[in-house]
């Protein structure tokens, strides 16, 4: 269940930033750059454990509530079930911060098929399901914004982790078009692409042997997490950070698509 702060208790109709994948990474590093910017916050992830010891160190630093709800998104009713919650807690998501998800490489045929079918649930139905629940409320009141945390992997195809790239070519896209459409409205859309991190997501796409994590320049989270912040509280619709991961997408266009291909086929290939 979510905990709520005691200090601010009687604030029932606040505004707050939630934030999916919470729990470590590049979601717990977002917690910390909107906290510190003092913004309430609801984290959610499948990690009660990891999410409370966050909600803890948050609300110590900062004069913010935290509540947190343990919530696995590949689930079918989860999105129901979080908005409820919400509801209860007489909380109004004024940015939603859409950053669960994972990764799996290795040939497409030999990957577990239910493993794949739920990270395309978490990645991207889980994604929309939000969009959809919370966004309408954003722009009745005109204001407030999406924080979607894409990849570089979502501008060019990713033999040996196709359902992944796929993924996250339907974040780009989708956020892309959101922009444009609840531009009036008030609300903002931000993708953030950022090229490989030092997180927890290289084990379990089991990665951690691959010239994609061993030989090219991996950033922190919490680099990514500050440049995808600033980027969205200047209402950009595209930040990739690091200058070495724009010259990489850009380069990407010019080179033949068997190059390309090949060069991602390598780097991201299990060993």
């Amino acid at each position: 269940m979510a905990q709520i702060n005691p200090k601010m208790v009687e604030d029932t109709s606040r505004d707050v930033v939630l934030i999916t994948g919470a729990s470590g990474g590049i979601g717990a590093a977002l917690a910390a750059e909107f906290a510190a910017a003092g913004n309430d916050l609801f984290l959610v992830a499948r990690r009660g454990d990891m999410l409370a010891d966050l909600a803890t160190d948050l609300t110590d630093k900062h004069d913010i509530q935290v509540d947190f709800l343990a919530l696995d998104l590949t689930k079918a009713e989860a999105g129901a079930h979080l908005e409820a919650e919400s509801i209860r807690l007489g909380v109004n998501v004024d940015i939603l911060v859409n950053n669960a998800g994972f990764g799996l490489s290795g040939r497409f045929d030999r990957i577990d098929r239910e493993a794949q079918l739920e990270m395309i649930d978490l990645n991207i139905r889980a994604l929309v399901d939000l969009t959809l629940r919370f966004v309408p409320g954003m722009m009745k009141r005109r204001r407030g914004g999406v924080l979607n945390v894409g990849s570089i992997a979502g501008f060019l195809p990713g033999p040996y982790m196709a359902g992944y790239y796929a993924s996250k070519a339907f974040v780009g896209s989708y956020t892309a078009a959101l922009a444009v459409e609840c531009r009036k409205a008030g609300v903002r859309f931000t993708n953030l692409a950022p090229g490989p991190v030092a997180t927890g997501f290289a084990a379990r796409a089991g990665m951690t042997r691959t010239p994609l994590f061993r030989r090219l320049q991996v950033q922190d989270a919490a680099t990514v997490a500050r440049a995808g912040y600033k980027g969205f509280a200047a209402g950009r619709r595209l930040v990739i950070p690091n200058i070495a991961n724009r010259l990489f997408i850009l380069a990407s266009r010019f080179v033949p698509n068997r190059l390309r291909d090949a060069v991602v086929a390598y780097v991201v290939r299990p060993r």
